[in-house]
């Protein structure tokens, strides 16, 4: 550490409101460096002067704090006396957003040491909603007690949990089988649960886990806005005249009443990005921007230019670690989080400075930004799954009920009667994690509805129906835009167009011959359709009529003895067969191919001549010889 010959290291701790411990640095490292005792006289006098201003600013910042938080209370308090109503509205949206019969919250009572139920929806039974639960008893009781999330899928029946006579007797006249509960925290103390349950059996995801820990936190902000309401009444009094630090902070304060009016409101209706920004800008004015956690644009209101994505990931790093806002030069970064999960950030171009009460208007909004992300995201996962299960039922055999089909359709804005071609991706494109896997469907669920048609997961595969006719082209779009995503090559075989929902099932079955088709022709990566492959393409398309008895024929008359007697014998003719015609007609080679002395690939194809005759080598036959093996191949794909 170098000896600075001036205070101005002083300057620096008060800058970043450094620990008084830290005010002996300088003087430490002035003895360490040997400096006369005047210097050391001057420094002392100087850490004298730092400590009382360090003093003194801390005073008034806590003054500031306090006088502040009084002022937004005080602002909040007709939306307050509905506390009430605003529980209930959070405790309805949870059982809503996550779709279970049942969501409630109880609240800890600290002279009586125990948590008592506050707030139901969707109760029916008098005596589950008169619960009184010991710290550590059942699920409420545990997570009251260790303010950490805890789910079950079947309560009863869950030995982790402390079951009582009257805990369980309410929730069994209750009916409820699956129980999450997650925490209302503040800061570091938990002060409740909040709960949603179901009265049948069902996992809780991580998302749902997100999204109820999201409402848990409003939930606990409208209840500490009432304690301090309550605090504000009693010391209103004491506050006769305003001075100075309140009416240069009294704008500020409006400015965060109306922000948390707007943004309360935002949650309670669904609100989108675009609201959540024209609010945030309306409040502290400036510009703006709304990004993914990839980067992305999700909203912009005002002039705000994008910064560089290094710049945004080193600011939402940082305002994750501290927990709130950062300033990066005249940008302000709020981290959008759920739980552990990194949703995002907002960007914030101020036209003036932001003060304490601003800043936490920007978290606040940051906050409202996770809930709607998780709302967005459960909303476009449940229709994914509806457009997927719609999918699944066209290329089903039987077919079901075609006007059913083409009413379920409608309602999701597809329109079956209108030429279709079916697309199936290949097993390289979800070979992979099941993350992995999930993101290749989830894509191939948006790449489909945005182009009015649908996707699904079926058999290890993705399978898309999308409006044209054009078929090649497009697996060949889907394999060029999956390849980019997975970063790796994906191969995807098409068929079509097909009108109407009867034609689906026989379209989506030649679509994944035209994908076997590709990978034993070695086109691996690309992307085609049946009608390109050619002739190949024409005995594909023909499975299940006359055709598919004339290649019949064909297989059994040019190698049909063969590839009987490999499965009389068990002999791998035919893949001597492949091998022979594969490396040119040489001998040595197949025999390193195949991992045999070149004496038994002689010994086969004697065998082959014997059973095909001993002209099967001449170019004609040889050329039919080749081509009923890989017709053969392609009709008996490797298991």
């Amino acid at each position: 550490m170098s000896v600075m010959s001036s205070p101005v290291e002083f300057l620096e701790l008060l800058a970043r409101e450094a620990a008084a411990v830290e005010f002996e640095g300088p003087l430490v490292a002035a003895r360490a460096a040997g400096l006369p005792a005047e210097r050391l006289a001057e420094l002392e006098q100087a850490k004298l002067v730092a400590l009382r201003v360090r003093a003194l600013l801390e005073r008034r910042r806590r003054r500031e704090t306090e006088l502040s938080g009084l002022y937004d209370t005080a602002s909040d308090l007709a939306g307050l006396r509905d506390l009430d109503d605003v529980l209930r509205a959070i405790v309805h949206r949870a059982r809503i957003l996550l779709g279970t019969d049942v969501a409630y919250m109880t609240l800890n009572d600290d002279e009586r040491g125990d948590t008592y139920m506050r707030v139901t929806d969707g109760s029916i039974s008098a005596r589950f909603q008169r619960l009184r639960l010991e710290m550590g008893d059942g699920l409420g009781g545990l997570v009251a007690q260790t303010g950490t999330p805890y789910v079950t899928s079947n309560y009863q029946e869950d030995d982790r949990f402390k079951h009582t006579g009257e805990i369980d007797g309410g929730v069994g006249e209750e009916g409820l089988v699956a129980i999450l509960g997650v925490p209302l925290r503040l800061g570091s103390s938990v002060i409740g649960v909040l709960y949603a349950a179901n009265r049948s059996a069902r996992p809780f995801a991580r998302e749902e886990v997100s999204l109820l820990v999201s409402l848990a936190a409003h939930a606990a902000v409208a209840i500490d806005t009432a304690r301090l309401l309550a605090e504000t009444r009693s010391a209103l009094e004491e506050l006769s005249a305003a001075n100075s630090t309140i009416r240069a902070h009294s704008s500020s304060v409006e400015r965060a009443a109306a922000a948390h009016d707007r943004m309360t409101a935002l949650v309670v209706r669904g609100g989108g990005m675009e609201d959540v920004a024209a609010a945030v800008t309306e409040v502290l004015g400036g510009a703006l921007l709304a990004l993914d956690a990839e980067g992305r644009r999700l909203a912009r209101v005002g002039e705000i230019e994008e910064p560089d994505r290094a710049d945004i990931v080193e600011a939402v790093a940082a305002s994750r670690t501290e927990g709130r806002s950062v300033r990066r030069g005249p940008l302000w970064y709020a981290a959008v989080v759920a739980g552990a999960e990194n949703l995002g950030a907002l960007v914030l171009r101020p036209d003036g400075e932001l003060v304490d009460a601003d800043q936490r208007i920007l978290e606040r909004a940051a906050l409202v930004t996770a809930l709607l992300l998780l709302f967005r995201r459960t909303v476009a996962e449940a229709e994914g799954r509806v457009r997927g299960e719609l999918l699944d039922d066209l290329i089903a055999r039987p077919l079901r009920d075609a006007d059913a089909l083409r009413s379920r359709a409608r309602r999701l804005g597809v329109d079956l009667d209108a030429p279709h071609v079916l697309v199936a991706v290949g097993d390289d494109a979800i070979a992979a994690t099941g993350s992995a896997r999930q993101r290749v469907l989830s894509w191939a669920t948006t790449y489909a509805s945005t182009r009015g048609g649908l996707a699904a997961a079926r058999d290890g595969r993705v399978v898309l129906m999308l409006p044209g006719q054009d078929a090649g082209g497009a697996a060949r779009a889907v394999a060029r835009d999956l390849s980019r995503v997975t970063g790796r090559p994906v191969t995807a075989g098409s068929s079509g167009p097909s009108t109407g929902p009867a034609s689906l099932a026989t379209t989506f079955a030649e679509a994944e011959r035209c994908l076997t088709a590709l990978g034993a022709l070695g086109r691996a990566g690309q992307g085609a359709s049946t009608a390109e492959l050619g002739f190949v393409g024409l005995l594909l398309g023909a499975v299940g009529d006359s055709g598919d008895r004339d290649v019949a024929r064909f297989l059994t008359a040019t190698v049909g003895p063969v590839v009987d007697y490999d499965a009389r014998r068990g002999t791998a003719l035919v893949k001597t067969l492949e091998a022979y015609f594969g490396v040119g007609g040489s001998l040595a080679r197949a025999a390193e191919l195949l991992h045999v002395h070149v004496n038994t690939v002689t010994q086969r194809l004697e065998r082959v001549g014997q059973l095909l005759g001993a002209d099967w080598q001449k170019p004609e036959r040889a050329l039919e010889v080749q081509l009923a093996l890989r017709l053969h191949r392609l009709r008996t794909p490797a298991a």
